[in-house]
């Protein structure tokens, strides 16, 4: 079975594991390509992954022991550190203001009130405190706001930078404390904007020691198992002393443990691991030594572990720790190792990580038989202890497996062991943006491949080809890797908006966070399937913003599977990990950047770079502007095919001339409709879109604001948002706020509110009326008409309940009980309203016209009381990998098997056999119920389960019960990989 056969059904990680790089033993260029030739790529199949040679690799995702640290969180022998002084000052007086003896009574220096913030002028501040003493081991302080930004000293000794106004952070202080004291604490405040300094509960105390977590002995049968992707935080309780913006669920962190052995015959190989992402600070020990620091939550990462593995029957001991307090956003981020892990066996001589890319010139793209020139650009990796000379041969695939070209050149690879050895070796300033590691450097070929005939990817034909690359030494195969990629043509005009294979396009897109119901951020593949195949059949949509940083790989892999083009977008713009930058932040780091880049460039999907979202210190202005070029010229250094842009919200005037606008290669505009116009007339040749739109809320189900419960009304039109974009035909379309509700970010009640109401679905995926305007729109060809509110109003006869109407038709009729309510001509891009209908129990039709042809109707019906339970499985055949997850819909309906838009009722499930719970959810934006639960109460209707499959195969049986309600049970088939 081919990978994206798994994808399109939706399968997990584990049964993809052979094809991230697919190896053959001990085969030369000749053989394979005549063996390819002669029996296609599904020859490949025959071979058992964990047969497959020279390279290898395995998913890792199993057999974890997790153990959380609530406790880390709390300091023993606590004290506040309430007297400080401060003074005005430079950046560059460390020197001075960090010295041991100042006297604060003088020179400018005065009481600092930590009850509120003591800057209102933009500039640099010193503020000092002496510590009192502390006789325990690992003494961290802890601050609450530090604004905007803050260097941490103890003892003239920097300790840590930190970014990002209002958001906690800790600094361990034993690597400059003085036993004999005085302890002084210096912190440098940069305040870029508003007020700021320092204010906010400080807290000296002991954390409690870790030191036993690094031991290869330690006992930890006692651990949780868990899999991965985990996602721990989303376990956690609402608390509303904890982060609203975060989504109300406590933070603090967790150790990870895996155990695993590896044979002889890897020793003299190549190890290294895969992390696709861990939120965050994420510490890595093999063997009881640290391998490898990443701080960013967002950014995939590499950790070489050769030298400190074990090889033969002695165990290893695979230890991760990470602690996700410090933010990088500012909405719900989780925390854990919530994506895949992989371990990767190879040559000392092979591809580097990320080291393929094709692309391709295309010609007569407009004619049935398109040519096209692949360039392969491959990066060779040599960890062994001299140069090598190799011969890198590249198979190109078409789409059905058959080999269609092939390219062979010689390579000499100086060794890169050197580099490697600075694994894990990071700056104990944990801001810093983390340096690539060797594993990625080596030495680079480029290889052309001409197709007379190709298939090209398209929204409607996703053609995916794979290169199949052979690194040889002295004729013989040492390593082997795949690489899919496809084939089509962009293009951009400033006029007309884009192009897609020279046919236009209108981008019709949504921005969307990663996380969903009941798993948090650990989204299983097979879900981020099913977020983007939903969002597809329910609203039309056929672009994705990724908001505000790099997902998973496998959404990516999802949207070149289903046709949704992508604006792939960074995290930080600057040198670290700050929620938002600022005027003389650091930028000459652009790992960050070039990580995004080269992982994700083989996707045709993905259309455009984006560096930033409303970087409002830096985006209209001249250090915006070099630091854009910057982040630029780090893009094209790996990708020069797409176009680079950003997320802007300035505003109208020269602010767009002298800043990022300037330099970048399209103007993304958040919001901002009126500034489309007068940008265009300005900037005549760049391609304008709209990088975030609508910001419409509503809650599902709900027609009257409940500012209770912290419930919107859905009585909301989003066609402000869209018509602009609409009928202008120079603006590229956009991307509205948001696909899916999310974690955090609460608005507009705050607590005990714990997601957001900007999706045009729900947290589960159930579609909020207002996705029906864009259905309407995005998929215009197909004729629609929707009315609410729903019709159960009990007490409210003969009382004035609005009907509201979005629909693509000509025109639109309303009954009640068979009597015509009025017809009304559909305005293109707005809605229509009924204002005046006096509710009376029974049956609302709405019926639409194109002319006078009657081509689409909606019915709403007055119904029962809650009788029985309904269950609606997304699929029913899941693959026996331990991760295939489907969502199981659940219905409140009445005796007659009506949906009732208005139950709430308690929902238990069990579920049995091959398969297990996952999460819970219901989309209700303020229901405080566990994620992980085997309940969940239905909100105005509906709820919803995860099932995962097991590794054995066989059936699973769910059954949903409520109290005076019909249970309801499904099947699902679990079935080993064939």
């Amino acid at each position: 079975m081919k990978r994206r056969e798994f994808i399109k059904a939706g399968l997990g990680a584990a049964a993809l594991a052979a094809t991230s790089s697919r190896t053959m033993a001990q085969a030369s260029p000749t053989a394979l390509a005549a063996d390819m030739a002669a029996n296609g790529s599904e020859s490949l199949g025959a071979v058992p992954p964990n047969k497959l040679a020279p390279r290898r690799c395995e998913l890792f995702d199993f057999d974890w022991r997790f153990h959380p640290m609530p406790e880390a969180t709390q300091f023993q022998h606590a004290v506040a550190i309430d007297h400080w002084h401060w003074k005005m000052g430079a950046e560059h007086d460390a020197a001075e203001m960090t010295r041991a003896h100042i006297d604060t009574n003088r020179g400018g220096w005065q009481a600092a009130d930590t009850k509120k913030a003591q800057m209102n002028q933009v500039g640099y501040a010193w503020f000092r405190a002496t510590l009192p003493p502390l006789h325990h081991p690992r003494r961290e302080i802890s601050f609450t706001h530090v604004d905007d930004n803050g260097e941490v000293y103890l003892n003239g000794k920097l300790l840590r930078r930190h970014q990002g106004w209002e958001s906690p952070f800790t600094v361990r202080l034993d690597s400059a404390w003085r036993h004999d004291g005085p302890n002084v604490l210096t912190v440098r405040v940069h305040n870029a904007n508003g007020p700021g300094g320092v204010y906010g509960p400080v807290v000296l105390g002991a954390v409690p020691s870790e030191a036993k977590y690094l031991s290869p002995d330690l006992d930890v049968s006692s651990w949780r198992k868990v899999q991965l992707p985990h996602d721990y935080i989303v376990e956690g309780r609402y608390n509303k002393n904890a982060d609203t913006g975060h989504g109300s669920l406590p933070t603090f962190p967790a150790w990870y443990h895996k155990t695993f052995t590896l044979p002889a015959s890897d020793q003299g190989k190549s190890v290294w691991l895969y992390f696709e992402g861990a939120f965050r600070d994420a510490e890595i020990y093999m063997n009881g030594k640290r391998v490898g620091y990443h701080t960013g939550g967002y950014t995939s990462f590499h950790v070489d572990i050769t030298k400190e593995a074990h090889y033969g029957a002695e165990k290893n001991v695979l230890a991760v720790r990470v602690d996700p307090a410090d933010f990088e956003g500012w909405w719900y981020e989780g925390g854990g190792i919530y994506r895949h892990v992989w371990l990767n066996v190879a040559d000392t001589l092979h591809v580097a990580p990320w080291g393929v890319y094709a692309f391709a010139d295309v010609k007569g793209v407009k004619t049935s038989h398109p040519s096209a020139a692949i360039t392969i650009e491959t990066t060779v990796a040599n960890l062994g202890h001299g140069d090598e000379n190799c011969e890198v041969t590249s198979h190109v695939l078409d789409p059905a497996g058959h080999v269609v070209g092939h390219a062979q050149s010689r390579l000499t690879v100086p060794s890169n062991l050197a580099k490697t050895t600075a694994a894990g070796k990071t700056s104990a300033l944990h801001s810093d943006i983390d340096q690539p590691s060797g594993l990625h450097d080596g030495a680079k070929t480029t290889q052309h491949v001409a197709l007379d005939s190709a298939r090209l990817w398209s929204l409607e034909e996703r053609h995916l080809y794979k290169v199949i690359t052979e690194i040889s030494r002295g004729g013989k195969a040492v390593d082997r890797h795949e690489q899919t990629f496809g084939i089509r043509t962009l293009r951009f005009d400033p006029n007309e908006g884009f192009f897609l294979n020279e046919k236009h396009v209108k981008l019709q897109g949504c921005c969307n966070h990663q996380d969903f119901a009941g798993v948090g951020t650990g989204v299983p593949d097979s879900i981020f399937y099913y977020r983007m195949k939903l969002l597809q059949e329910k609203t039309g949509c056929n672009a994705i913003r990724c908001s505000h940083n790099p997902m998973a790989p496998a959404m990516y892999d999802a949207c070149d599977e289903l046709g949704l083009l992508v604006m792939d977008e960074n995290r930080h713009p600057g040198s670290s990990v700050a929620a938002k930058s600022w005027v003389g932040q650091p930028y000459q780091n652009t790992w960050h950047v070039e990580n995004m880049v080269l992982r994700d460039r083989n996707h045709p999907s993905v259309i455009m770079w984006s560096m930033w979202n409303e970087e409002w210190a830096i985006q209209g202005n001249a250090y915006g502007k070099k630091m854009m070029a910057a982040l630029m010229r780090a893009v094209h250094k790996h990708d020069a095919t797409r176009p680079v842009t950003c997320a802007g919200n300035q505003g109208t005037g020269k602010v767009w001339l002298v800043g990022p606008g300037a330099v970048e290669n399209l103007l993304g505009v958040n919001y901002n409709y009126g500034d489309y116009d007068w940008l265009h007339k300005k900037y005549p040749n760049k391609m304008i879109f709209g990088s975030e739109t609508g910001s419409s809320e509503e809650c599902r189900g709900v027609y009257h604001t409940n500012n209770v419960t912290d419930h919107l009304t859905s009585y909301m039109t989003p066609e402000g948002n869209w018509q602009p974009l609409a009928t202008r035909k120079f603006i590229a379309g956009g991307f509205c706020w948001t696909g899916f509700d999310y974690r955090g970010e609460t608005s507009p009640f705050g607590w005990p509110e714990i997601n957001s109401n900007y999706g045009m679905l729900d947290m589960c995926g159930f579609p909020k009326d207002y996705s029906f305007y864009y259905k309407s729109w995005w998929d215009e060809a197909k004729p629609l008409v929707h009315i609410f509110p729903h019709w159960n109003w009990p007490g409210k006869e003969g009382h004035n309940i609005p009907v509201w109407c979005f629909s693509n038709c000509d025109r639109v009729e309303l009954f009640l009980n068979g009597r015509s309510l009025g017809s009304k001509n559909m305005p293109k891009y707005l809605h229509l309203q009924w204002d005046h209908v006096k509710y009376e129990p029974g049956t609302l039709i709405a019926r639409a016209y194109k002319g006078r042809r009657l081509v689409a109707s909606d019915i709403i019906h007055t119904t029962g009381a809650p009788a029985a339970l309904k269950l609606s499985p997304y699929r029913t055949h899941l693959l026996a990998d331990g991760q295939d997850t489907t969502p199981i819909g659940v219905t409140v309906v009445d005796a007659h098997g009506r949906p009732v838009p208005t139950a709430d009722n308690m929902v238990h499930f069990a579920v049995r056999g091959a398969g297990v719970n996952a999460g819970v959810g219901n989309g209700d934006p303020s229901c405080h119920e566990p994620n992980q639960a085997n309940y969940r109460s239905a909100f105005k209707g509906l709820c919803m389960v995860l099932v995962r499959a097991d590794q054995r195969g066989g059936a699973v049986h769910v059954t949903a019960r409520g109290r005076g309600l019909r249970s309801a049970t499904a099947r699902l088939m679990v079935r080993q990989r064939g």
